[in-house]
């Protein structure tokens, strides 16, 4: 039987085999039938679905809305959220998106100085002066993103393995969070109930990945969190609540909550924490170029970011906040090796259904805390896990390697250690520096530049990443 080419292409002639067109077609672009692809978008929803609605929570709560009001700001992120996720997937051809299986949403990075605005603003006045500074940051996103898609030649698998491996363990406090229930002022938070809970959904994800063949074990995750929110209704832990008050249709009015207020220390605020998006959500790229074995190049990441520019700037108009990656959805990407950017594009046009019938939200919203904490911990340190490959790849035989990784993976742990560290300093320092992903990135990106660019035409350590 004739072997495929691999060299030029033969001319065909009438006994000539014509090339299988499917044998050309990478996994991210890989088509899957509604069987597949359906289960596998429903785990990145109930994968994002909690970080997505923090945001808007947490700030509603903070400015005093209603519950209507409340029912508004979820339904704008979640509408935001998917149509920056659908343009990122799909992309618009060398302008926007990267096109990859990557999700986009409001970021719970901006809330600490968002309620910063919101103490320094007047009543009325907060939810405008907000939004106005998250419109201009998002210009600033447009305006610096093309830098940061030229900058890769410093960002090679040494600085990319600390910063991923970093995602996954600066993430971990938060499904641990929701393992003891979520509700820190809660009277019972960390009750044996909620981490026995807890327990029980690692444990069965774990069996499924296991025991599991073929899709089943791909779709380990979202059993898991099926079979926990079963296993918790006979014991009350689950709160069908949300599905009696929750409205059938809320599409978001432009400017619903007031025209846009440009104060300039609000805008000051929130373009650092966007340049901390920005560093975080190219992290996401390349972790995710990685996971996909399609590495993410210079036009990949401007791409990209110019994605979160614009969601960030047109998303306050119905009530968003800034946008950047999500990396629990990396997590699912590297745990299940679903790598079609179409399972991550229907999970964006979910979110958009989801925000125009909250109804429909609060089906998803009932999954317990205490299961998503079970998850969650599968899926954060399997973000982890691939920092730890690429690092494996880096060249730590090097000492000055290994003293590069030991410093910034220090530095990132930080404010995961010692929250209060850096209380004292600055607050555009303290933005910068609390957040362990950016702290990692800056010091490894420094460290590289001093140790193997600075005074010298060698490079010891391993290549950029290219294109594929």
């Amino acid at each position: 039987m004739a072997q495929p080419a691999k060299g030029p292409a033969l001319a065909e002639g009438p006994c000539s085999t014509p090339p299988d067109p499917t044998d050309q077609v990478h996994p991210v672009d890989e088509k899957l039938p509604a069987s597949r692809l359906v289960p596998a978008a429903l785990q990145h929803i109930a994968a994002m679905y909690a970080g997505v609605v923090t945001p808007p929570l947490i700030i509603g709560q903070a400015v005093g809305l209603d519950a209507a009001g409340m029912t508004r700001l979820i339904a704008a992120s979640l509408l935001v959220a998917g149509c920056a996720t659908i343009l990122q997937t799909l992309g618009i051809r060398g302008f926007a998106g990267n096109r990859l299986p990557f999700v986009n949403a409001a970021s719970s990075a901006g809330i600490t100085p968002m309620l910063a605005i919101a103490e320094n603003s007047a009543p009325g006045h907060q939810l405008p002066a907000i939004y106005g500074a998250v419109m201009v940051a998002g210009v600033f996103c447009l305006a610096v993103g093309p830098f940061f898609g030229r900058l890769l030649r410093f960002f090679p698998p040494l600085v990319t393995g600390v910063v991923i491996t970093l995602i996954g363990v600066t993430l971990m406090p938060v499904p641990v969070g929701w393992a003891q229930g979520g509700d820190k002022l809660a009277a019972d938070f960390g009750a044996m109930k909620y981490l026995a809970l807890a327990g029980f959904t690692l444990v069965v994800v774990l069996l499924f990945q296991r025991f599991g063949k073929g899709f089943v074990k791909q779709i380990a995750l979202l059993l898991g969190l099926f079979i926990g929110t079963l296993a918790a209704i006979p014991f009350g832990m689950a709160d069908f609540s949300a599905l009696r008050v929750a409205p059938v249709a809320a599409l978001p009015a432009p400017f619903a909550f007031g025209a846009p207020e440009f104060q300039p220390a609000a805008i000051l605020s929130l373009c650092i924490v966007m340049l901390v998006l920005m560093t975080e959500s190219s992290a996401g790229m390349l972790a995710l170029g990685e996971i996909c074995e399609r590495r993410s190049d210079g036009r990949t990441i401007t791409r990209g970011l110019r994605t979160d520019g614009i969601a960030t700037l047109i998303g306050p108009v119905f009530g968003g906040f800034p946008t950047s990656a999500f990396a629990q959805n990396v997590g699912v990407v590297s745990l299940t090796r679903v790598r079609s950017r179409y399972v991550v594009a229907v999970a964006g046009g979910a979110l958009l259904v989801l925000g125009a019938f909250p109804v429909l939200g609060a089906v998803v919203s009932m999954v317990p805390m205490p299961v998503l904490g079970g998850a969650g911990i599968v899926l954060f340190g399997s973000i982890a896990v691939s920092g730890i490959r690429t690092l494996s790849e880096a060249g730590l035989d090097d000492s000055s390697n290994i003293i590069l990784v030991a410093v910034a993976l220090g530095a990132g742990i930080i404010p995961l250690a010692a929250p209060t560290f850096y209380a004292d300093f600055p607050a555009w320092a303290q933005t910068v520096l609390g957040s362990g992903i950016s702290a990692g990135a800056l010091v490894a990106v420094l460290l590289n530049l001093f140790f193997h660019h600075l005074g010298t035409r060698s490079r010891h350590t391993a290549p950029a990443l290219k294109s594929s």
